[in-house]
């Protein structure tokens, strides 16, 4: 065979491969559009007045990192006014992938309404998210913990402790400050909450892809999957898009009023942060922090979580109930990815509950020392 036929023949095979690969992808991403499309519409019951903007004001802070990007944080809390408490645990909220600070609205308002305001609660935008800086440093899971403990020192006052709230990333997030500042998490910490998120293998463990793909196709789900959450393409604001976004990360029933909110945060985060981070959490392995969760964690999923699926509370679950440190794991029946926002009144009734047995332990700690 001449060197042309040669060519000519790799050509070929070239073409045939790319066809393979963009007909196996287009597969993929076909039965996708037809599940998220052939799925329930959401339920139109009204609005929801815990996703309105809180009327209380924060307090807004800009918090440099290690390498100089900008974090916007949001303290609400009235120091000043009646029953002000300057002395009990803080609440910092992290939020996930996508998200923003918008995110913990019906967290903020219950909490506004339940105490008056009294409670000092921080919520702050992760790198790239919101208000923050993205940087320029690439993005690691490892960054993600450095950046929560730059906030600690910053929100929360000295001699107080936190009560760490993280949904998804953001409770890998609170996993990643545990591995590197371990000897921290009884000092500063009082309780945590990991709300629908992962310790690590969570590109290996989702639902996103549907199962009855064409044998032909199955090879390449997990490209698509990389693809969903890792290239950095603008996400059009449709009705196709809202559809999508309800099938991805909200439960099958969810209320109309949840989806469109979700479907605005997760379309008001910029590309290549969506990107970025997507690709950094495909490597994630954050058990070291889990074993260094040596508080009482309560740990939050749904049942139809496709993002992170039921399989990871439980195995995050066995951890913490193996170490001691497991307070409960709770399963909303029905409930997808955006399990605080969807079971809000649940979630909040939880919270209530965190706070209280958090609160009494810190009085009985501070009686002891003050022995």
């Amino acid at each position: 065979m001449n060197t042309k036929s040669v060519a000519s023949a790799g050509s070929v095979a070239t073409a045939i491969g790319a066809g393979v690969v963009a007909l196996g992808i287009g597969t993929v991403f076909a039965r996708l559009a037809r599940e998220a499309l052939q799925a329930e519409f959401a339920v139109d019951d009204g609005p929801d007045d815990l996703l309105t903007r809180p009327d209380n004001a924060p307090q807004r802070l800009e918090v440099p990192t290690a390498d100089g990007a900008r974090l916007n944080v949001e303290v609400y809390g009235d120091p000043d006014g009646p029953g002000a408490d300057d002395t009990g645990d803080v609440i910092v909220m992290v939020h996930g992938w996508t998200c923003n600070t918008a995110y913990w609205y019906p967290q903020i308002n219950h909490l506004a309404a339940s105490e008056g305001g009294s409670r000092r609660v921080v919520t702050y935008d992760q790198r790239g998210h919101g208000g923050s800086e993205r940087g320029h440093r690439r993005p690691t899971v490892a960054m993600l913990g450095e950046d929560l403990d730059a906030v600690l020192e910053a929100a929360v006052p000295a001699g107080r402790r936190a009560i760490l709230v993280g949904h998804s990333m953001g409770g890998m997030t609170i996993m990643s400050w545990a591995a590197q500042y371990p000897e921290k998490v009884g000092s500063l910490v009082s309780s945590v909450v990991l709300v629908s998120t992962a310790a690590k293998a969570v590109m290996d463990n989702h639902l996103l892809i549907p199962v009855d793909l064409p044998v032909y196709a199955k090879p390449f789900a997990p490209a698509a999957a990389k693809m969903i959450t890792s290239v950095p393409v603008p996400i059009p604001k449709t009705s196709y898009g809202v559809r999508f976004s309800h099938y991805i990360a909200l439960g099958p029933h969810a209320r109309r009023a949840h989806v469109e909110f979700v479907d605005e945060m997760i379309g008001s985060c910029p590309p290549r942060a969506r990107a970025g981070w997507g690709s950094a959490m495909g490597k994630l392995d954050v058990t070291a922090g889990l074993e260094a969760l040596t508080v009482p964690t309560t740990v939050v999923v749904g049942t139809e979580d496709r993002l992170t699926p039921q399989v990871h509370a439980e195995q995050i679950a066995e951890v913490l109930r193996r170490n001691g440190s497991l307070r409960e794991l709770v399963v909303y029946d029905g409930v997808g990815h955006m399990s605080s926002i969807e079971a809000a009144e649940r979630f909040n009734a939880l919270l209530d509950d965190v706070v209280a047995e958090s609160s009494r332990e810190t009085a009985d700690l501070k009686d002891t020392q003050s022995v």
